[in-house]
């Protein structure tokens, strides 16, 4: 069994890998889960290591891609339970250290309301709302039924798209390869989101705007 440094390269690839190839599903369900409670936890790497291990016949495809969205539906519900209970207090706290009033994060909330169960089903293949999706949902108080109907398809998803992704390119690609074009397309996609938002922002703000005379 390797024994795992504490050093920053806790969560190298090639530290990832050795955790799943000793741990087996337990490694990707514990992993997947603690990222999706808000912890910086690699998870999309943790998946994507699972699926190439079950290419290479470490590990059966099946378990690893349910033992990935077990994980992710865990951990989601986890962090929606945690931003239910103490999200919104601890936001306030946050926002006042930052110079935000009350009525600017009211606003951000009822806006991720309105589109809540969109960013729980797509926010999985975007970098940081994968993380942010759960404990969002839970401080925008979304009924919890509806959460873990998104949360369940959204997991589906997402594991099925990554460990089927891996299970097959990561016989024609190397791993580390692979890794890196799913970071790049997660990143991407943040920034088309964001760019969105401010698309939307601006166009409010716009028509909110008095005509000169």
């Amino acid at each position: 069994m390797h024994i795992v440094p504490l050093t920053f390269d806790l969560f190298s690839l090639d530290t990832i890998q050795a955790l799943a190839q000793d741990y087996g599903y337990w490694a990707i369900f514990f992993g997947i889960m603690l990222e999706n409670m808000g912890l910086p936890i690699p998870g999309e790497t943790v998946t994507l290591v699972g699926g190439f291990l079950a290419g290479s016949d470490e590990l059966v495809y099946r378990w690893a891609l349910l033992s990935a969205i077990a994980g992710a539906v865990v951990g989601d519900s986890m962090g929606y339970w945690i931003g239910f209970y103490g999200g919104w207090p601890l936001l306030l706290r946050l926002g006042s250290l930052l110079r935000i009033n009350e009525s600017a994060l009211v606003t951000v909330r009822e806006r991720f309301s309105q589109n809540a169960d969109k960013a729980v089903i797509l926010g999985r293949f975007v970098a940081l709302l994968r993380i942010f999706a759960g404990p969002l949902a839970g401080i925008a108080q979304m009924p919890y039924w509806k959460f873990l109907l998104c949360n369940l398809l959204g997991a589906s998803l997402w594991g099925t798209t990554m460990v089927t992704l891996a299970f097959f390119v990561g016989r024609l690609i190397p791993l580390a390869t692979l890794v890196g074009w799913v970071a790049q397309f997660t990143v991407a996609a943040l920034v088309l989101v964001i760019l969105w938002l401010v698309a939307l922002w601006w166009l409010e703000r716009r028509q909110h705007t008095p005509a000169p005379d």
